[in-house]
């Protein structure tokens, strides 16, 4: 029985088929042949992996070449899972759509804080039911949470580092307690994986997972789960406003070339994530002849270069400084990215109020009188050139063409006195070494766990344990390769996480980024944008600022698809 996957393959096939020039006896007979092909292997199937396949005729196709390991929540980390169970499931507060304003979901209201900071009380949304028609309430969202915690799944700590417990103070009525003060909270429960799950659906133990099943409380339920087909249909018992489609199928393509002919042969109504910047640009470009929809958005991730500060000549400042003035970002957007990316000047993402250009006030871009008087006050010099490793992950093209890019500009603008020598290292290798600190510099790319300006700070700022002679011996800064130790930034850090008053919080971050541009343990190089393509006839099609893609919105236009 041929698979999704094939009969998309079929489709392209027949789309470059048609553009031959056959007389119009001949492109009927290949019509004729696919029509009797699509009837025999497109009816309603059950899947062998998953629940029953429903009718899909009126669906609304997606294609992506996005991988999918597993729907458990209390173990989902990766985009494409989020994106799935933000569609299907519902979590205590979520973002107003098209906008960075936090909002309750399943809960009713923002929560009542105790004067310390550490309780949380959080009243919860009536009427709702999960897919298998288990009544919501508080029992099930504290099972939700506890699950997430207890099951050791890999983001597990998210919830587990900060919560001291979760309980039902009232049938709709949840009370968290904190193990220390974090004014994020709100926004670290609107994580993907905090959403809520039927208790009848699943078990509470360590490793105690359900990959390929998801029973939740979202707009849609899971039809159908294959190893390249998903089907998501619109639950009928939905407390909230229904989808504007019956549902969605989602084709799991192999590769970007798969997913770009399958959107340009109208296999897929929607193509979203991950092509490759050359078929983007394509794509935007023939947008207008060919009729299909461009929808573009800031992205959360930001690319930078991470700086090894218990080894030389790192340990130095004046050297990270010259580093970051020979960054050109501007030229890394047009040469890497075909202006498919931000520059960008902290680690914050531009989406945030608190975020601050430090590095262009600091350094600029590409300044090679900049980088030289810092390498001057460093003692370094055409006849004592600084010698640097600059290492990237070998999957990364992107991160290959940035490594040479720095390279040239310093053989280029600084007659020699700065020598890059480029590695490369497989991504999991990398991953694994950077805290041992065998890497002196690392281009790497950060997607948040969540929405606020502490996930792209405390990560990289704050240590547990160290000092400013022997750097971070255990903490964030430890584990992302930089053994960065400030007494000042861990101080505005907890300081920060205790403070509720937003103003005061933005400040604190504007401090937070003055240190990290004056230390100089990062460099901040651009921001990533989002795309993704719609046929002429698919309407709301967006990508959130905190990127969440929504299904509900999605739908068909028959006037124009008769039209065409």
């Amino acid at each position: 029985m041929p698979t999704a996957r094939d009969l998309v393959q079929t489709m392209i096939n027949v789309g470059r088929l048609l553009l031959r020039p056959w007389t119009g006896m001949q492109r009927f007979v290949v019509l004729l042949c696919v029509s009797l092909l699509l009837v025999v292997s497109c009816g309603p199937k059950p899947s062998a992996d998953g629940p029953s396949a429903v009718n899909n005729g009126d669906f609304i196709t997606i294609g992506t070449t996005s991988k999918l390991r597993t729907l458990d929540p209390a173990d989902a980390y990766d985009i494409f899972s989020g994106i799935l169970l933000n569609n299907m499931g519902e979590r205590l507060y979520t973002y107003e759509l098209g906008s960075t304003k936090l909002v309750p979901q399943l809960a009713t209201a923002l929560p009542e804080v105790s004067e310390d900071g550490l309780t949380y009380i959080i009243p919860l949304r009536e009427g709702v039911q999960f897919h298998d028609g288990t009544p919501f309430n508080a029992k099930a969202m504290a099972f939700s949470l506890r699950r997430f915690i207890e099951n050791g799944g890999q983001p597990s700590f998210l919830l587990a580092d900060a919560i001291e417990s979760v309980k039902p103070t009232a049938e709709y009525e949840l009370t968290i307690e904190l193990k220390q003060p974090f004014s994020a909270l709100p926004a670290l429960l609107s994580f993907f994986g905090a959403c809520a799950v039927s208790p009848k659906a699943y078990d509470v133990g360590p490793g105690k997972f359900a990959p390929d099943t998801f029973v939740g409380t979202g707009p849609y339920k899971l039809a159908r789960y294959g190893p390249d087909l998903l089907q998501l249909q619109a639950f009928d018992q939905y407390w909230g406003e229904k989808p504007a489609n019956p549902g969605v199928s989602i084709q799991l393509l192999t590769d970007a070339p798969n997913l770009f002919n399958a959107f340009q042969t109208g296999a897929v109504d929607v193509a979203y994530q991950n092509l490759e910047p050359e078929q983007v640009q394509n794509l935007r470009q023939d947008a207008d002849k060919s009729g299909w929809k461009v929808i573009e958005a800031q992205g959360t991730g930001v690319t930078y270069l991470v700086l090894n500060l218990k080894q030389e000549p790192l340990d130095n400042v004046a050297v990270r400084r010259a580093i970051a003035a020979i960054v050109d970002r501007p030229l890394i957007n047009k040469r890497v990215y075909q202006g498919q990316a931000e520059p960008i000047y902290s680690l914050l993402p531009t989406a945030f109020e608190s975020y601050s250009p430090v590095f262009k006030e600091s350094y600029g871009d590409g300044n090679a009188e900049v980088a030289q008087k810092y390498l001057d006050e460093a003692g370094y010099s055409t006849e004592n050139p600084l010698r640097l490793e600059l290492w990237y992950p070998s999957n990364s093209v992107p991160r290959s063409l940035i490594a040479s890019l720095l390279k040239a500009f310093a053989k280029d603008k600084l007659d020699g006195a700065v020598e890059l020598e480029i590695n490369s290292v497989d991504s999991a290798t990398a991953f694994q070494n950077v805290s041992k600190g065998i890497y002196p510099s690392l281009l790497v790319t950060w997607f948040p766990d969540f929405f606020d300006p502490d996930t792209y700070i405390q990560p990289f700022l704050s240590c547990l344990k160290g000092s400013q002679e022997e750097g971070c011996e255990e903490g964030a800064s430890q584990s992302q390769g930089s053994f960065y130790y400030s007494d000042d930034a861990n101080a505005l850090v907890k300081q920060q996480r205790r403070t509720l008053d937003p103003e005061k919080r933005q400040a604190i971050f504007g401090e937070l980024q003055e240190i990290l541009a004056d230390d100089v343990p990062y460099i901040p190089l651009v921001q990533s944008k989002e795309y993704a393509f719609a046929q002429q006839n698919i309407e709301g099609v967006q990508i959130s600022p905190t990127q969440q893609f929504p299904f509900w919105t999605l739908q068909r236009d028959t006037a124009q698809a008769q039209e065409n």
